[in-house]
């Protein structure tokens, strides 16, 4: 089975805690991605700050991009290790309803995995079940987990 640093995209670029969002909105559009680290000024890996946090949490709280810090978004940060398989990547993004993971080797960030990664190196099955995993709200009425799906026993779901 594939392992994080087989699926990750390597050579990941940060934003500072203290850059703006709006240049983390700038750097989000230069790299064509969705997300990007947060670093500290301590150079220690503080969150991940996404496309949405920016809409959700900035644009439409009316606060302004050019002052509000990248920091101010950051709410601690869940990793998965270079050599976690794909069923680990999986079962840590379902638990923690997060479409993208910071990918940690000996305490140095090397890479990014994200869903679609994910859903490429695992099969169609478990892909499926990841997805819905992760756009559900718990475990709701006439959600149908496929059986053992490791998305749905991370999340505790009850109809498997």
């Amino acid at each position: 089975m594939p392992v994080a640093r087989d699926i990750m995209t390597p050579g990941v670029e940060c934003i500072g805690a203290e850059d703006s969002v709006l240049d983390a909105a700038c750097t989000l559009t230069r790299l064509a991605v969705g997300a990007l680290p947060i670093r500290g000024s301590d150079g220690s890996l503080t969150g991940v700050l996404t496309d949405r946090d920016i809409v959700i949490k900035v644009l439409g709280k009316g606060k302004d991009p050019r002052r509000t810090k990248a920091g101010e978004l950051a709410q601690g940060v869940v990793t998965v290790g270079a050599d976690d398989d794909a069923d680990e990547i999986f079962r840590t993004m379902a638990s923690h309803k997060v479409r993208r993971l910071p990918v940690i080797d000996g305490g140095r960030l090397v890479g990014m995995v994200a869903l679609a990664d994910v859903a490429r190196a695992l099969p169609n099955l478990h892909a499926g079940s990841l997805l819905e995993a992760l756009s559900a709200d718990g475990s709701p009425s006439g959600h149908r987990c496929a059986p053992a799906s490791p998305a749905c026993v991370a999340l505790g779901c009850s109809s498997t």
